[in-house]
């Protein structure tokens, strides 16, 4: 059937067209921005120039912005990855059009870091590597990271983008245990500058219990008249 070489040649493009997705399964660069707990931008080459890729870490969920310990999760996915050279072996697109994958920094796999520092939860519902599950149960014993909050502001990603985000709230202060750090301060419902005794306080509402409002205008340091 393919004896004439035009019938060949044109089988040959039709195969590299198909399987052309199936080679390019890993990106390399240097990661030059943090959304935020498992969203990172990676510099890759792109001809004579580079482009910018957004990457949502594959099989894992940190908290949302919004939730306590979610800013401390987007600080470890820093210290962990940005402005150094990354490899992500890709695995899926997701709906928002973000390359899905498993980032490794050297022979560090961020990803399972990330669970191991009690920074993420595995993420079950598109979980395949079942030793992540088993990273996330040695981090809960160990108290580490978000594990260290009162049970009640542990809430899964998941579940807090359906729903539980409302449901927290408008949760009464008084059925919210505080989360303590080593300073004394706890997560107990303060929400504006007036109510922080210091700046060490603020910065701790900020980046622990996920109070955005202390900082508005977006800077990163809460509470100007404390922390200037």
């Amino acid at each position: 059937m393919y004896s004439n070489p035009i019938f060949r040649l044109l089988a040959l493009f039709v195969l590299l067209l198909l399987t052309a997705p199936l080679l390019a399964t890993e990106l390399t660069g240097k990661v030059v921005g943090v959304s935020d707990g498992d969203t990172l931008t990676l510099l890759v080459p792109d001809g004579a120039s580079f482009k910018q890729v957004k990457v949502r870490l594959g099989e894992i969920d940190t908290p949302e912005s919004r939730q306590p310990y979610g800013e401390r999760a987007k600080q470890t996915l820093s210290d962990l990855a940005y402005n150094k050279q990354a490899r992500v072996v890709v695995q899926d697109t997701d709906r928002y059009g973000r390359t899905v994958g498993r980032a490794y920094v050297g022979n560090l796999d961020v990803n399972a870091e990330l669970v191991k520092r009690g920074a993420a939860w595995a993420y079950r519902q598109y979980l395949k590597d079942q030793s992540l599950l088993a990273l996330e149960a040695e981090a809960k014993a160990a108290k580490r990271g978000l594990w260290a909050l009162p049970e009640a502001q542990r809430m899964p990603p998941w579940e807090w983008r359906h729903g539980g985000a409302a449901k927290a709230t408008t949760a009464p202060v008084s059925s919210v245990p505080a989360a303590t750090a080593s300073g004394g301060f706890t997560c107990a419902g303060k929400r504006y500058c007036r109510e922080m005794t210091s700046c060490e306080e603020a910065k701790f509402y900020l980046t622990t219990c996920g109070v955005r409002s202390l900082d508005g205008n977006k800077d990163s340091v809460p509470c100007e008249k404390l922390c200037r």
